[in-house]
């Protein structure tokens, strides 16, 4: 079978003007009719670029050069901008990168889902948007031609390592790390079997997970030892699947408080968390806000985690029933709530896309349900939450086109409004848009 031809990109700079912001945050333009996406181009702005990536319906391409900048126009603080995809906004003001990520939610929820909020809520931020990922996972390569191993996230728009020396965004104990990290691996006698390094922490320790496709050798975990004494880290390895994880010395105790609700939530290396403490904390207390909880109500949690919601959430209702699909999620949820003295919450382990019609909760009634799904949205639930009927359901989501499927069939087919909707800044300088939607019983 011959091989597809690749289609010759034009050759030179271009002139464009940017029109807009895509999803993941690169520059539209049209030429001769034809949407093209530039990274590092802004809406307003006239530019120079290059052809990366010819296709039959779009084309790709790079600024080279600014004509006309916009105000919303910064310079980057991270020396490796434009070459780490870890983050492709960081050249956009915060502040206006919130809007675009605004204007992006509302227009997903009129095409996809043909509903309009009552309410926009003002964009939630931190006061810095630096230092903040407290998860991340690195890749890593050992480059033989370089003679040096490579930490860090993938390379814009390939599946290369970048070359890192550190990262801004990373929790500053790993984000100063990097270098380091890559001068450790690459003493290693299995420096080209490390497939990857998992960044967990905590508001006291943190972790780092290597992933080891080969077992290190005694001097191998003697530099590890060392280096975990050196920098302050607990090492952990990875040899097979994530329930292979084991520390390499001591535990680390992995936790972060919620002070407004007097809550300490434990959580294991592997566990999901919200990658972003500070923000995490502010969402929490919106949602609380928005569900405008009384003394009496009982309040349903899907896709509960380890906690996060439940646990505040207890505080101000009178029962709360988390319920999570991952088993390991629900055991340290009950911990939790042992440990802080909660008795009125109760989790159940349950696979919330298949059919639960024999779970307990669904014969119960709740006045308010506050459900935070995967990527892909809730949809299979969305019936069980129209017979349960309550008065609000807030929906926090990861993804835009999944709320405003779901916000679509909530409105038309199960007698909601919605009432308000913003987005969070969970995940500065990307295109990632965190969001939190009100939808309340019509009166009949």
């Amino acid at each position: 079978m011959a091989r597809r031809r690749r289609k010759k990109l034009p050759e030179g700079d271009f002139v464009a003007d940017i029109e807009s912001l895509s999803a993941e945050g690169r520059g539209v333009a049209h030429i001769d009719g034809k949407t093209v996406f530039l990274h590092e181009g802004l809406p307003g702005e006239r530019v120079r670029f290059r052809y990366t990536r010819c296709q039959k319906r779009h084309d790709e391409g790079v600024v080279t050069e600014v004509i006309e900048a916009s105000p919303d126009r910064v310079e980057p603080r991270c020396a490796h901008f434009g070459v780490c995809g870890g983050c492709g906004l960081q050249h956009m003001a915060p502040a206006a990168q919130l809007l675009a990520k605004q204007r992006a939610l509302l227009d997903t929820l009129a095409h996809i889902g043909k509903v309009e909020p009552e309410r926009v809520l003002a964009p939630l931020r931190n006061e810095t948007p630096w230092r903040y990922r407290a998860k991340a996972r690195l890749g890593v390569k050992y480059v033989a031609k370089k003679g040096k191993v490579l930490v860090g996230f993938r390379e814009r728009g390939s599946r290369f390592v970048a070359d890192l020396q550190r990262c801004e965004v990373l929790d500053a104990r790993i984000g100063d790390l990097i270098e380091a990290l890559a001068d450790l691996i690459g003493g290693l006698s299995i420096r080209d079997r490390v497939a990857q390094v998992e960044v967990a922490a905590g508001d006291a320790d943190s972790v780092l997970i290597f992933r080891v496709l080969d077992a290190p050798s005694e001097a191998d975990l003697a530099s590890l030892r060392a280096f975990a004494i050196d920098s302050g880290q607990h090492v952990y390895l990875q040899p097979g699947g994530p329930d292979s994880i084991v520390p390499l010395e001591q535990a680390a105790r992995l936790y972060y408080d919620l002070p407004a609700w007097d809550l300490r939530l434990d959580f294991q290396p592997s566990d999901f968390t919200q990658v972003n403490v500070a923000m995490n904390r502010q969402m929490i207390a919106l949602a609380l806000d928005l569900l405008a909880l009384r003394p009496d109500d009982r309040v349903l949690d899907l896709f509960c985690g380890l906690g996060n919601f439940t646990l505040p959430l207890a505080r101000q209702a009178r029962e709360v029933v988390g319920v999570e699909g991952d088993a390991g999620l629900v055991r340290r949820a009950r911990d939790n709530a042992s440990r802080n003295d909660i008795d009125n919450a109760c989790f159940h382990a349950a696979n919330l896309y298949e059919s639960p019609q024999a779970e307990p909760w669904l014969n119960e009634s709740f006045d308010k349900i506050l459900l935070d799904p995967p990527r892909s949205g809730a949809l299979e639930v969305l019936p069980w939450l129209g017979r349960l009927k309550p008065s609000r359901i807030l929906y926090v989501s990861c993804y835009p086109g999944t709320l405003a499927r779901d916000a679509g069939e909530l409105v038309a087919k199960y007698g909601y409004r919605l009432t308000a909707v913003g987005v969070m800044d969970m995940f500065p300088h990307t295109g990632h848009v965190e969001s939190i939607a009100l939808f309340e019983r019509k009166e009949h």
